[in-house]
């Protein structure tokens, strides 16, 4: 008598929400986040089990080749995260707001944010700033829109800040980042990412409120961390921080696959007749 198989019911794949965030903080498991620009790589990076997957306007470095993330407009952000979006079954899917869709004016941040949630279909959206940005965030939130905030090096102010140097070691400046932290977490942001400062300083602040606190150049007693992709997998070459470690050397990998493709068409080895129909 043939033996039937069953069938294995597969469970529904569960959601990363920020409420799943804040419960991995509480419980002290580390948060891991990268950043994602297209359809192909995010599906990779969210199968691979990623949480959060940032759509950030580092893409204006990495997939424009400008030298700063200021040129990359609203526009260009949705179309990046609309094919983000379409990729990810589980990751919760975080989107930049571009240089000027929200400084100075709460009501073009809303609008901003609104695009972005409404034409990409983001989770959440991130900004770049503390107490002078305030009144944006609060009108953002106030759509139902969840926020992540970020302090520390902000890459859109580069030009005030005239270096990408570690920010907050004064105390003044240090004590501000204190403060804006908690004040985000007071508006309601549902986690922030921390660039560039010491670690002890991101310690405290990640001992001093409820909400993630994601590192980047930041130390390791924060609650998780993100990387640029292209970065942790050797696809930039000239991009040597500190903080940076490189998981694998795809610039190589796929300059050497190219070219034995190339040799191999040169030479008609490609196709063969068993790739040929």
């Amino acid at each position: 008598m043939a033996i039937k198989s069953v069938p294995v019911e597969k469970k529904p794949v569960k959601r990363i929400t920020t409420h799943v965030l804040r419960k991995m903080k509480a419980e002290g498991e580390k948060i891991t986040m990268l950043t994602a620009y297209d359809y192909s790589m995010a599906r990779i990076l969210d199968a691979a089990g990623i949480e959060v997957l940032l759509v950030g306007d580092s893409a204006s470095n990495v997939m424009a080749g400008h030298e700063t993330t200021l040129p990359i407009t609203l526009d260009q952000m949705i179309y990046h995260a609309q094919g983000v979006i379409r990729a990810v079954k589980r990751a919760l899917v975080v989107v930049d707001l571009p240089f000027g869709s929200y400084q100075g004016d709460s009501h073009t941040a809303l609008r901003s944010a609104i695009r972005i949630m409404k034409e990409a279909e983001a989770h959440a959206v991130k900004l770049e700033g503390g107490r002078e940005i305030a009144e944006s965030i609060e009108r953002i939130l106030s759509a139902g829109i969840p926020v992540m905030g970020h302090l520390g090096l902000t890459p859109q102010s580069i030009y005030q800040f005239g270096t990408y140097q570690v920010r907050a070691r004064e105390e003044a400046e240090a004590q501000k980042l204190r403060e804006d932290a908690k004040l985000l977490e007071q508006l309601g942001c549902f986690a922030i990412v921390l660039e560039k400062i010491p670690a002890q300083l991101a310690r405290e602040v990640a001992s001093s409120v409820q909400i993630p606190i994601i590192g980047i150049g930041a130390g390791p007693h924060v609650d998780g961390q993100v990387l640029v992709t292209h970065d942790l997998l050797g696809i930039t070459r000239d991009f040597h921080p500190r903080f940076l470690r490189r998981y694998a050397n795809l610039y190589d990998t796929i300059t050497n696959a190219v070219m034995r493709y190339i040799e191999d068409v040169k030479s008609v080895d490609f196709p063969s007749e068993e790739e040929s129909y």
